[in-house]
């Protein structure tokens, strides 16, 4: 089988024994198992030939784009691993038109770089967006730190290109904003994870790029009290706040840790700190007046300054150039490492209504409070979308604890209308929560989907779906 796979990608392309070793484990570097092989095509239609084989020989085939998922997603042990690397071009920018189209593999940070040239920004930003693939984002229907303005992945795509399981290569390349016709299998292939296509390139949005931007550091008495600002600061700059992060006083002390250099983000220590910041594309708010500052930074600074003479806010401090921006973004786009940084530890990927956020930490806390007093919450929030990172350091190294921390979380937010899975998709390790939370009938339906298109079964196979 591998000869024949290597007729159609080249032998160079195929990666066998110790030549695997960095697509086999995880970010941490961790293992995920052993693939028969990694497999590295150039094009949709090597792609189409390698699946339609794996058919043919009952092989499974799991893709892989920037190899930075958190849910185990890609492991590949005792299948083919296909990884879109070499699939990486960006093969147009239109300006006028506000799209780009690329292929899988392209590099999020290469998006950025190539149409910054055109004064647009594909708003699709994470920490890892140095490394993740737009092929990857579309899989897992990524989030990161710009969803309050600009939306998810699945609202930044407008078409993709894909191979179905059977190996028929499906084109859905649409630049249109309207398109009625039908099913949108754009849409469902989306946020599968790779087990009903792999996306192979898309047709993606592009917006103005900010001309200035406002950012600052905000502390407030609680995350209510952060939710009030942040309705005011959509208010008093017309939807522009792009931005809005909170990190409490544990997860900034866990940074210092892991960054010592670093400086705190205010001078003294504050339990609800905000990473608020605010995109300027008119040119009258971005353009220095006389006296120098920029109109929508000024702005910011006006609106925190009443905010703290009414006691709505504790301190605020507003960068004063892209050094500052910089280190206050470091802070929040370190949150993965932090996390981390203790094993073991517990972590969920949690969305809840905004307006119930306070009422889930306290819950959090609560729960914290009953299953191991005294350990550590450095949890951190894209707050204005509704989602938690929790991240827990147990007082005693219990990977049994930490799980059954997880699933209480997971239970409370399930209790306010909320979802066990934000941002990160559900892959191998979030597959018991969808057993557990589902609906049914939900369930029923998936399996249907996957059963119709990989009536084999081959594509990614146990992800996603709990067994029945």
């Amino acid at each position: 089988m591998l000869d024949r796979i290597r007729d159609i990608i080249g032998a160079a392309n195929v990666l066998t024994g110790d030549d695997m070793a960095g697509y086999a484990s995880d970010w941490s570097g961790h293992p995920r198992g052993t693939p028969l092989a990694v497999l590295r095509p150039g094009s949709a239609q090597e792609i189409s030939a390698i699946v339609k084989l794996a058919n043919e020989t009952g092989t499974a085939i799991v893709p892989q784009a920037g190899n930075t998922g958190l849910t185990d997603a890609t492991e590949a042990g005792d299948a083919l691993l296909l990884s879109v690397a070499r699939m990486s071009k960006i093969r147009e920018i239109r300006p006028a038109g506000r799209i780009a189209i690329v292929e899988a593999g392209a590099i999020l940070s290469s998006i950025h770089d190539a149409v910054a040239e055109h004064g647009l920004i594909f708003p699709l930003f994470f920490g890892a967006r140095g490394s993740a693939m737009i092929g990857g984002a579309l899989s897992t229907n990524a989030g990161g730190s710009n969803v309050l303005r600009y939306g998810n992945t699945r609202d930044l795509c407008l078409g993709i290109e894909a191979v179905l399981p059977t190996g028929e290569i499906v084109d859905l390349m649409r630049q249109l904003h309207k398109d009625n016709s039908g099913y949108d299998l754009r849409h469902l292939l989306i946020g599968a994870e790779g087990t009903l296509g792999i996306i192979t390139a898309a047709v993606i949005k592009l917006h103005p790029a900010p001309l200035a931007n406002a950012t600052a550091m905000v502390a407030v008495p609680s995350v209510s009290d952060a939710l009030d600002l942040l309705n005011r600061l959509q208010l008093e700059t017309g939807g522009a706040v792009q931005a809005f992060e909170y990190m409490p006083r544990a997860y900034v002390e866990t940074y210092m840790e892991l960054s010592p250099t670093h400086r705190q983000p205010f001078d003294e220590q504050y339990d609800v700190n905000i990473l608020v910041e605010v995109g300027a594309i008119a040119p009258r708010d971005a353009a220095p007046g006389a006296d120098g500052q920029i109109p929508i930074a000024a702005h910011l600074e006006d609106v925190l300054g009443a905010l703290f003479e009414e006691g709505a806010i504790l301190d605020a401090v507003v960068a004063q150039n892209e050094a500052q921006r910089s280190e206050m973004w470091a802070r929040r786009e370190a949150a993965a490492e932090v996390i981390t940084l203790h094993e073991p530890y517990a972590d969920r990927d949690i969305a809840v209504p905004v307006d119930r956020m306070q009422e889930f930490l306290d819950d959090v806390a609560a729960i914290i409070a009953r299953l191991d007093p005294g350990a550590r919450d450095v949890s951190v929030a894209h707050l204005g979308d509704g989602n938690l990172h929790l991240g827990v350091f147990p007082t005693r190294p219990d990977e049994a604890l930490c799980q059954q921390i997880g699933d209480a979380v997971e239970d409370a937010a399930l209790a306010l209308g909320g979802s066990f899975s934000a941002e990160h998709g559900i892959g191998l390790s979030k597959r018991a929560s969808m057993a557990r939370y589902k609906n049914p009938a939900a369930l029923a339906a998936m399996r249907a989907i996957k059963k119709a298109l990989d009536p084999n079964g081959i594509l990614n196979p146990g992800k996603v779906l709990p067994d029945e």
